[in-house]
């Protein structure tokens, strides 16, 4: 049995067919071809389909007896009342729709039939009436004929003693013409008279002909007058040779001249780039629209001129070139660049219409690629030229001004970084510009963009390497000790500068070309190789750190010389207090820090202070204890054998090693090098007692201050006691001062120092 559920939907569907049907049924022109049709018949083919035509009302109720229960019986009941209520409710509506459609057709036959009705009559009558206009029209014109024929002689001799009366009036005409300077309106009038002067000049009209001639051989004159006038528009000359033109005045013997006068007018015309931003039209649009008139007037007077023509317009836009590559050489950006060029190429597509088959848009090609090529390689020129005079500032720089190294090396690193990373965003503009002019320029552009970068930090190689030689190795003999100061500070810049642009800005300004100038196999130019560039300032870097250290150093080492040249060591007198050679080294140590601290940065890495500094300083001092306790004798002999002993217990200094870009290794190199030199110095004198003991004394007071300035206290202490060392070999009589003596003095040197220190304060 099947529940009731499950017939709602074929129900639903079975009421849709049976109300289609119906409606076929009762609009189909043959009702018996529904039920007859190859569909219908597939559809509704079986006896218990109720809407079949093959319907077994005995099938069906056994059927559905069968297959429902008594609820569904009566539930099946209802709905089959239902549905016949409303199908009969549909058609009866659809019967009254239609009732009143019938309705309204029946009006409307009656009403066609009433108002064909004598019709027929009308026609005839209508026809009657055609055919007696017909015959009265042609017995009109049979008899108004001879008339007619008379009337249009008559026009014909009006017209003609209308002509003849233009013929009479025309001296007069052509004089008024004169007058108001209405040439053209004189040259329409006599061209319109020439066949009857031709025809009756000689006899009828003989004096008309005379006066007509004399009047036109004036503007004749005047016209010539205006083709040859500099004052008069090109338009206004180009109109005055076609009047002439027209008149059969030979002025094809004057196209040279003109051409050449066209030319010549052109030559006042200047491309003026900053005046490009301007939104009104310029004089120069003014002239080039008139270039373009007279252009055109000029091909319909001289046919075969095109050729001298296209060579004044191409001259015309190769002299907007030239200007234009003057102006790219000024710093400009790419939207002023653009703006010419726009400015030129719609010149070039004005001259271009009327010159058809010139080839100006190759001719601008041709002169932009120059224009382009040279904004890419005055742009690199000026950010080298930028950093060079950021550079060369620190040479001008004096003790009152406030340009320090920090602020060269920030301007020069910001030039070196951003200012190349602006470049390529300004050429990027031309790149993306979308007006169509450089579409043939992009793969050259890139190619350009590309042997610019490479060329740019070739020569800003070269210049750093220029830099580096103005002075040589002895520039603190040659020049004062500013300049020489300020040179060493330069080449110190340069140094931390060559390494910045090989970790910083060589692989920034990479990405960025990666990204916007990219291209394939490069046509115009070498492609960008950062790798080459950077072993160069790699290279470079290394040099300029070694060349400041060694400046440095040698301007430390002529202090030596003048120290160790100056006394007569065998004669020496006995230490009063440090000498002044210390206080000269400490204040090139304090500018060397300051130069350092400015330009490098600090080992980030943290140095362990070596222990070896305070044991040896323990070592040097029990020693000295010992020494007090013994004789002075034996204190000398046996001093040198202590003094080889203790070496060999003590750590190997390096004093050539690998210089870092750091400040603790630049300071560092150059006081091993500086105390190296010193003990080279100390080596090549003889010493009595008391230049020993000087020696001592200030090799003591250089700890204390040198432990703040280095990092490597071992080092340095060892340095400090090989110099000792070297002076005790070189001694007559190597007896040291006693502790006391030797604190004693260092102290009173101390307190001289922070009593100077705290006046200049």
């Amino acid at each position: 049995m099947g529940s009731d559920g499950d017939g709602d939907a074929p129900l639903l569907d079975d009421k849709a067919k049976r109300m289609r049907d119906l409606l076929s049924s009762f609009y189909a022109p043959n009702p018996s071809m529904l039920s007859h049709s190859p569909t219908a018949s597939s559809k509704h083919s079986t006896p218990d389909d109720i809407n079949s035509s093959s319907f077994d009302p005995n099938h069906y109720m056994n059927i559905l007896v069968n297959n429902s229960n008594l609820e569904g019986l009566l539930k099946r009941h209802v709905d089959m009342a239902a549905e016949i209520k409303n199908l009969d409710t549909d058609l009866q509506m659809l019967v009254y729709e239609n009732y009143n459609k019938f309705i309204s057709a029946t009006d409307t036959i009656k009403r066609m039939k009433s108002n064909i009705l004598g019709m027929e009559g009308n026609m005839e009558y209508l026809l009657e009436k055609i055919m007696s206009v017909q015959s009265r029209s042609d017995s009109v014109n049979t008899s108004l004929f001879e008339k007619r024929e008379h009337i249009e002689k008559l026009h014909r001799t009006c017209n003609l003693l209308r002509k003849v009366q233009f013929i009479y009036d025309l001296p007069d005409r052509l004089g008024k013409c004169i007058k108001s300077e209405a040439y053209a309106d004189a040259v329409r009038f006599y061209t319109g008279a020439m066949p009857i002067f031709k025809a009756y000049g000689d006899s009828s009209f003989h004096d008309c002909k005379r006066a007509s001639d004399e009047a036109i051989a004036i503007i004749v004159k005047n016209l010539q007058e205006k083709l040859f006038s500099d004052s008069e528009p090109i338009q206004v000359r180009a109109e005055a040779a076609l009047l002439l033109k027209q008149l059969d005045f030979p002025v094809d013997n004057l196209k040279t001249k003109l051409l050449e006068r066209l030319e010549h007018s052109l030559r006042d015309i200047q491309l003026k780039p900053e005046e490009i931003k301007n939104a009104s039209p310029s004089a120069r649009e003014v002239a080039i629209l008139e270039f373009v008139e007279a252009i055109r007037a000029f091909r319909v007077i001289f046919p075969d001129s095109e050729t001298q023509l296209v060579k004044i317009a191409k001259g015309l836009i190769t002299r907007d070139f030239v200007i234009t590559e003057e102006y790219v050489t000024t710093r400009i950006c790419a939207a002023d660049l653009l703006g010419v060029l726009r400015v030129i190429w719609n010149e070039s597509l004005l001259m271009d219409e009327v010159l058809q088959d010139s080839a100006l848009s190759n001719h601008f090609l041709e002169g932009a690629k120059v224009a382009v090529k040279l904004y890419v390689e005055s742009a690199f020129s000026q950010l080298l030229l930028d950093i060079s005079d950021c550079l060369l500032k620190i040479l001008k720089r004096d003790e009152t001004e406030e340009y320090s190294l920090e602020t060269a090396l920030d301007a020069s690193t910001k030039l070196a970084l951003q200012g190349g990373r602006n470049l390529l965003l300004d050429v990027c503009k031309i790149l993306d510009d979308d007006s169509g002019i450089i579409d043939k320029l992009r793969e050259p552009i890139i190619d350009w963009v590309q042997e610019g970068l490479q060329d740019f930090f070739r020569q800003l190689e070269d210049q750093f390497q220029s830099f580096s030689g103005k002075n040589n190795s002895s520039a603190t003999q040659i020049h004062g000790l500013t300049e020489a100061a300020a040179f060493a500070g330069l080449v110190l810049v340069l140094a931390q500068l060559s390494a910045f642009i090989e970790q910083t800005a060589i692989p920034k300004i990479n990405e960025e070309l990666a990204v916007s100038f990219s291209a394939g196999p490069y046509e115009y130019g070498p492609a960008f190789v950062p790798g080459e560039i950077s072993r160069k300032f790699r290279s470079a870097g290394d040099k300029f750190l070694q060349q400041y250290i060694n400046i440095r150093t040698q301007r430390i080492s002529l202090l030596q010389k003048k120290r160790f040249a100056t006394p007569k060591w065998v004669k020496h007198k006995e230490p009063r207090e440090v000498h002044m050679f210390v206080d000269l080294f400490l204040q090139e140590l304090k500018v060397i820090v300051n130069e350092v601290k400015q330009v490098l940065p600090q080992d980030m890495r943290k140095h362990r202070r070596s222990n070896a500094s305070s044991a040896s300083s323990k070592s040097n001092s029990f020693r000295e204890e010992k020494l007090l306790h013994r004789s002075n004798t034996q204190r000398a002999r046996s001093q040198l054998l202590e003094t080889h002993l203790a070496k060999l217990f003590k750590q190997k200094v390096e004093i050539f090693t690998k210089v870092e870009h750091t400040q603790e290794s630049v300071v560092m190199t150059i006081v091993k090098l500086s105390l190296k030199s010193l003990q080279e110095f100390v080596r090549l004198q003889t010493f009595n007692r008391s230049g020993f003991q000087q020696i001592q004394l200030d090799m003591q007071f250089l700890r204390t201050p040198l432990r703040e300035i280095v990092e490597d206290e071992a080092a340095m202490d060892f340095l400090l006691d090989e110099v000792i060392v070297a002076a005790t070999e070189r001694c007559l009589d190597p007896i040291p001062l006693e502790p006391p003596i030797l604190d004693k003095l260092i102290q009173a040197k101390l307190a001289k120092s922070l009593e100077e220190n705290t006046s200049s304060s």
